[in-house]
């Protein structure tokens, strides 16, 4: 332990001084090497351990199905041992939290989550939970990435983008994908870049799939050989893959959706929770085998259109089975994974949906183009297979590019490259059609009020309303009289006033207008009193409101101060102008350039 210390300490001071010598470009690069390094070998290394549990399950099981269905309710168990007991709750899941990060806390993420997801995530994945290692891979990086910029005080900007980088070097190693790690981070996590952040990113993605390249064997990675070269008479069908894929995106992230929120009713019992999404996914790995693991097993038999081993361990059906029985099958397969995934992560295990959607889309392309076929026209099924992952994948997340490159990347060429592009895109437009926000969008917009669905809105998502308050405003009680109106006015800087009743409750306002004509009438200052002078503020700002609503009450109201209501007592005001300041700032401070 005090040697490793010691490496820790010396390699600490080394890069203090590197740090001192380049430029802050210059560092930035070094930084996305040392973090493409480091992120690649946490994925290499979290793709290695969840291999050798697998491989230890089936050494155990004896092949027997009713035995493997049983492995991921322990491994759920363990992954909420360890973050309830160990972790403390504080595991941030999801590509959600990255994105909270980015925006509502200055590119930081805890410490913890340099190791954290590894742990949870090869617990969950390696027992056989159906999900994915993709999100806790990019989450690890991600945390490399903050953590280093936060140690060596980089600026937010800079922090951000060695953030991406750990993204995209994840990614990288997850799949040997060097190109589409740099557009998962591009298209994903940075709202916007240019050529100063992409080539950090680029070579920390490089990085990142060096590691996978020269340590992984070919069989821990999801890559596939072309059987048959791209037929331009087949573009009808790919349309036709495409919209189909974009319908099973949004059924995916709906019912996953649906699935995971139907656990929050279990929040105060865990041991609940973890029995029922156990019991639950016992029970459809059970009947559908294929529904085990990350299911990349899966993909590569129905590539090389093997479907007889992919069912091969159901208690549902011994030997050879029909064609309708197994296209039944592959359909239950589309239908029940969101909800295993969703059983999954709901009920306490740790994972993503990366590589879900890949298998879901494997399924309908297999499926897809098996009928086709069958109805008499000769398509390559493999070619269709493949060509659907992309197409799911984009539809789920909204990253067409990702998808397009990563499948790409995995055949080892281009040669599919304009079906790849018609079903990603045809899926990707599609889905959003029917649901305008990809899942960890939504829950970042329904729950945390962030906004992601353009640059602006993006950044207004960053301005807190309770910031923005003015309280230096002088408060009148709502029963004096004229005289004591005056006074309070001639000692106030302000051009409004607040009337108040005396428990703090906003009854109306009055402007230096109101009462103009009548200020210096002193016959009148015993007699008008404040309630006859005051009236009703046309809108309020109550702590319901994020900053998209309090904009548009400034623009329906074409006023310039609202004033502030928080649980029915009166604040203060927010004006136009600390909006459009405040906006400013966070402009000047998330620029990438």
């Amino acid at each position: 332990m005090r040697f490793l210390l010691s490496i820790f300490f010396r390699a600490n001071r080394l890069i203090v001084l590197i740090q001192q010598k380049l430029t802050t470009k210059q560092f930035v690069i070094f930084s996305a090497i040392l973090i493409g390094l480091t992120a690649g070998l946490a994925a290499v290394f979290l793709k290695l351990l969840v291999h050798w549990l697998l491989g230890g399950i089936e050494v155990i099981s004896s092949n027997k199905q009713w035995i493997i269905a049983a492995f991921p309710i322990i491994g759920i168990s363990l992954c909420v041992i360890f973050i309830h007991y160990i972790n403390g709750n504080k595991l941030g899941k999801g590509l959600a939290n990255i994105i909270y990060a980015i925006a509502k806390k200055s590119s930081i993420l805890p410490k913890d989550q340099t190791y954290s997801h590894i742990i949870s995530s090869g617990l969950t994945v390696g027992f056989g939970g159906s999900s994915g290692l993709e999100s806790p891979i990019v989450t690890t990086g991600s945390a490399i990435g903050s953590n280093f910029g936060k140690t060596y005080k980089l600026t937010y900007k800079e922090r951000t983008l060695l953030l991406a980088c750990g993204a995209a070097a994840g990614i990288a190693g997850a799949f040997n994908t060097p190109i589409a790690g740099v557009l998962f981070a591009l298209e994903v996590l940075l709202v916007e870049a240019n050529i100063s952040a992409f080539i950090p990113i680029l070579i920390a993605s490089a990085s990142g799939a060096l590691c996978s390249k020269v340590i992984l064997k070919e069989d821990l990675l999801l890559q596939f050989k072309l059987q048959e070269p791209f037929n331009y008479y087949n573009v009808p069908f790919y349309i036709l893959l495409g919209c189909l894929a974009g319908v099973v995106s949004f059924y995916y992230s709906k019912t996953f959706m649906a699935t995971e929120n139907y656990f929050k009713k279990f929040e105060t019992n865990k041991v609940l929770k973890v029995l029922v999404g156990g019991i639950g996914l016992y029970v459809l790995i059970l009947l559908v085998p294929p529904l085990f693991g990350e299911g990349y097993k899966s993909i590569k038999l129905l590539s090389n259109l093997n479907t007889d081993s992919v069912f091969s361990n159901s208690i549902l059906f011994n030997g050879q089975v029909s064609k309708p029985v197994i296209y039944l099958l592959l359909l239950v397969v589309i239908l029940l994974k969101p909800i295993a995934t969703g059983f999954t992560l709901g009920s306490g295990g740790n994972g993503g949906n990366f590589a879900p959607s890949l298998f879901v889309g494997a399924f309908t392309g297999f499926l897809f183009s098996s009928i086709i076929t069958d109805l008499g026209f000769k398509l390559p099924i493999s070619n269709f297979t493949i060509v659907a992952m992309a197409g799911v994948l984009s539809g789920i997340f909204h990253a067409p590019l990702t998808g397009i490159f990563i499948i790409a990347e995995v055949t080892g060429g281009y040669e599919l490259i304009i079906p790849l592009m018609i079903v990603s895109a045809l899926s990707y437009a599609v889905s959003k059609y029917f649901m305008p926000l990809n899942i960890d969008m939504l829950k970042l917009s329904k729950k945390e009020k962030i906004i992601v669905t353009n640059t602006d809105s993006y950044l207004l998502s960053n301005i807190e309303v309770s910031k923005l308050v003015e309280y230096d405003f002088s408060q009148i009680p709502v029963n004096i009289k004229l005289r004591k109106l005056v006074e309070l006015i001639s000692t106030s800087k302000r051009n409004i006033f607040p009337v108040v009743n005396k428990d703090g409750h906003l009854k109306g306002l009055i402007t230096i207008d109101d009462i103009r004509e009548i200020m210096f009438k002193q016959e009148l200052y015993d007699v008008i009193t404040v309630k006859e002078l005051m009236h009703e503020p046309t809108c309020i700002i109550t702590e319901k409101d994020d900053i998209t609503s309090a904009m548009k009450r400034f623009d329906e109201s074409h006023l310039w101060n609202i004033p502030v209501v928080f649980n029915g007592k009166f604040e203060g005001f927010i004006s136009k102008s600390s909006i459009l300041e405040k906006y400013r700032e966070v402009l000047i401070n998330t620029s990438l350039e």
